[in-house]
C-alpha cells in the first residue's frame, strides 16, 4: 500500500467538483486498504495520540454552512489498528488512546469523498511534534502497516497562509508567496530531496506567508517518512491551486 500527503481544504471541497474528482479518481487506482491511518494537521498533541473509535465528528471550523455540522462518518471499529500501532512504538514513543476525540475536518472531509461508503476502519493519530526529523522516525516505525494494506494518510494543506488571503474564492487569484512556495516544493519532491524540505524554515521562498505557522506541512514528514525510500520521488497526483493555496499533493512507494 502506498502512503499518500493531501492538501484537505476545508468543509466547502465537499461541493468542489473538481478537487473532489481528483481525490476520488485517486482513491478509486488505489488497492483497497485493509484500514487507514490518517495524521491531520488539525491534532497537535503529545504524546503520540490515537482517537477513539465509534467517536463523533470533531466540527473544528466555524462561518460554514449549518449543512457541514450535521454531516457523520461512521466508520467500522479500529481498536485492533491501535494496538497494533502502540506495538509498533518504542517505550521512548509512548501511545495515548483518546477515550473520546474522534475525526476532525482534516481527517472526514477528505475521506468522505475519498471512501464515501465509511466501510473501512479509520484511526486517526496526532502531530506530536513539528521537527521534521521526529516526524520522519515516526512515519519509519509506521512504514510495516503498509505491508498490511494500512493507509497511511498526511493530511494538511502545502500553502495555507490564511491570515494573507485577500480573496475567498476557489478561483481565487494565487499569490505570489503560494505559487513561489509551491513550485519550490513540487522541485524539491520531484528530486526526493528531503533534506531541502526539511529546510523549509530558512530556504523556501514566500516563507513565512505560505506558513505563518507550519502544521499543514508537517504531515508530510510523516509521509516521506513511511516510503521505502524517502529519498526517492514520489508521484506527484494531483496539482493546482485552491483559494490561492497550493493543493499540491504526493504518493509515495
Amino acid at each position: 500500500m502506498p502512503a499518500l500527503y493531501i492538501g484537505h481544504g476545508a468543509p466547502p471541497l465537499l461541493d468542489d467538483p473538481v478537487w473532489s474528482g481528483q481525490l476520488a479518481a485517486w482513491a478509486g487506482d488505489l488497492p483497497r486498504p485493509t484500514a487507514i491511518l490518517i495524521v491531520s494537521a488539525h491534532w497537535e498533541s503529545a504524546p503520540v495520540s490515537l482517537s477513539a473509535s465509534g467517536a463523533g465528528l470533531v466540527y473544528d471550523f466555524g462561518g460554514f454552512d449549518a449543512k457541514y455540522y450535521r454531516m457523520t462518518y461512521r466508520t467500522p471499529d479500529a481498536t485492533a489498528l491501535a494496538d497494533r500501532i502502540a506495538r509498533l512504538m518504542p517505550a521512548t514513543e509512548p501511545v495515548h488512546q483518546h477515550t473520546s476525540r474522534g475525526l476532525d475536518h482534516g481527517a472526514w472531509v477528505p475521506l468522505r469523498i475519498m471512501y464515501p461508503d465509511a466501510d473501512i476502519p479509520v484511526l486517526q493519530m496526532s502531530l506530536p511534534t513539528h521537527d521534521p526529523e521526529r516526524l520522519l522516525t515516526l512515519g519509519e516505525r509506521l512504514r510495516p502497516l503498509r505491508e498490511e494494506g494500512v493507509l497511511i494518510i498526511g493530511s494538511g494543506f502545502l500553502t495555507h497562509g490564511l491570515p494573507f488571503l485577500t480573496e475567498w474564492r476557489i478561483d481565487a487569484q494565487v499569490p505570489g508567496w503560494s505559487a513561489d512556495f509551491d513550485s519550490w516544493a513540487g522541485e524539491a519532491l520531484a528530486r526526493g530531496d528531503v533534506d531541502t524540505l526539511a529546510s523549509y524554515r530558512s530556504k523556501a521562498p514566500g516563507m513565512p506567508y505560505a506558513h505563518p505557522t507550519v502544521e499543514h506541512y508537517s504531515p508530510l514528514f510523516v509521509t516521506l517518512g513511511a516510503a521505502s525510500d524517502p529519498g526517492a520521488p514520489g508521484t506527484q497526483v494531483i496539482d493546482g491551486f485552491w483559494m490561492g493555496l497550493s493543493k499540491r499533493s504526493l504518493q509515495v512507494a
